[in-house]
């Protein structure tokens, strides 16, 4: 059995979903395979809510792709006539001696200095302003900056639109099959699979934590780390949670003194999702634990929530676990594979890139097509780690 298409995209999570979208949205004939049933659970395109915010931290290359992300969103939501993003608000928050964030120190300075110099609306409040406004968080003398357009994605809900529309408009979206190898044949690209051989003109590799397996030149620049989700019990102030903004809280000088959450949008029994970033132990899809254990959770509301989140209880609803893909840098990887360019490389990565993948996946597609991409990619070059 063979298969041509125009381009093939490897791996339908987020990106891959929206490369294809957008493919076919142009009327391309494009093939998108995935060894699952997305959306599901074994990747890093799920857990219920995934932030949004506007003025990235990370640096300013990313802002154009939010920013354009938040328009494409609401297009999709259009299409499908489903809620994908909800501006409730966000708000980062710090102490003087707050550690960084994704190889940035000071975060919530950075991302006050991002908001100012592209014009996002935000505001910069006080310890006792924090207080006044949300009471169930035990602030001492955190600084916050508060964006109201910021906010949360529905990822499982993400995908399942772009892929139900990408079909819409003829792609074909093959579910539960396997990537082997991705190689140049000749003037195509070769995906061999479990049950197929597909050539195309191009290939967009966006197989997250896969993608080192696929892209063994790059698969030093990668480090994919295991990542605990947690809704831990509301056992007061239901309202106030529900209402709450997403937020990010840096409490401490020691790396990993961070966590992030979001609003109890499953009801009072559906406890309130928090998570926090944990490096330093690589692992791959086949090889990492799935499950969580009661002391890791325990350490995760001891450390970080007690205190903090008033009125929530080391009581555990639910756990899941995620995969991070993590460059060193901490920043994409998305651009012609430096060996091959009739490869396209897909990751946004590093722990903050789902809500940029509408964006990502029309650069990529745009990059399959053989044109430029509609926003400067230098700094995220897959050359950049060329000699790793």
């Amino acid at each position: 059995m063979a298969t041509t298409c125009e381009v093939c995209v490897v791996g339908l999570g987020v990106t891959g979903s929206a490369t294809t979208w957008h493919l076919a949205r142009r009327g391309v004939d494009v093939v998108g395979l995935d060894r699952g049933d997305p959306p599901h659970t074994q990747g890093s395109s799920h857990g219920e809510t995934r932030i949004t915010r506007l003025a990235v931290g990370e640096g300013d290359a990313y802002v154009p792709l939010v920013r354009r992300s938040h328009e494409l969103w609401r297009e999709l939501e259009s299409a499908s006539g489903t809620s994908l993003l909800v501006s409730c608000g966000g708000l980062i928050l710090g102490g003087e001696a707050a550690t960084g964030q994704h190889g940035v120190s000071g975060f919530v300075e950075a991302t006050i200095d991002v908001a100012r110099r592209h014009g996002i609306d935000h505001e910069v409040l006080a310890p006792d302003e924090l207080r006044s406004r949300w009471g169930v968080l035990g602030v001492t003398d955190e600084v916050g900056y508060y964006e109201p357009s910021a906010g949360h994605l529905r990822p499982e809900a993400c995908v399942r639109a772009l892929l139900g529309d990408a079909e819409r408009h003829g792609a074909s979206i093959r579910r539960g099959e396997r990537v082997f190898e991705v190689r140049p044949r000749g003037d195509t690209v070769e995906v061999r699979t479990d049950t197929d051989v597909v050539h195309a003109r191009r290939v967009v590799v966006a197989a997250g934590p896969w993608l080192p397996a696929l892209a063994p030149s790059l698969e030093p620049a990668l480090s994919v780390e295991r990542q605990v989700l947690c809704w831990f019990d509301v056992e007061d102030h239901h309202e106030a949670y529900a209402a709450l903004p997403i937020f990010i809280w840096f409490h401490g000088a020691d790396e990993g003194d961070l966590f992030y959450g979001f609003p109890a949008v499953a009801g009072p029994h559906g406890g309130v999702k928090v998570a926090t970033e944990v490096y330093g132990a690589p692992t791959t899809p086949e090889t990492v634990d799935r499950t969580t254990s009661p002391a890791e959770l325990a350490d995760l509301h001891a450390r970080h929530v007690a205190g903090r989140l008033l009125g929530v209880s080391p009581r555990v609803v639910r756990a899941e676990v995620c995969l991070y893909t993590v460059t060193p840098d901490f920043g994409f990887v998305l651009g012609p594979h430096p060996e091959h360019p009739s490869i396209i490389v897909a990751s946004p990565c590093s722990g903050h890139g789902f809500k940029h993948a509408p964006a990502v996946g029309e650069c990529a597609a745009a990059l399959a097509l053989g044109e430029p991409a509609p926003f400067d990619l230098g700094a995220f070059s897959p050359e950049r780690f060329s000699g790793d």
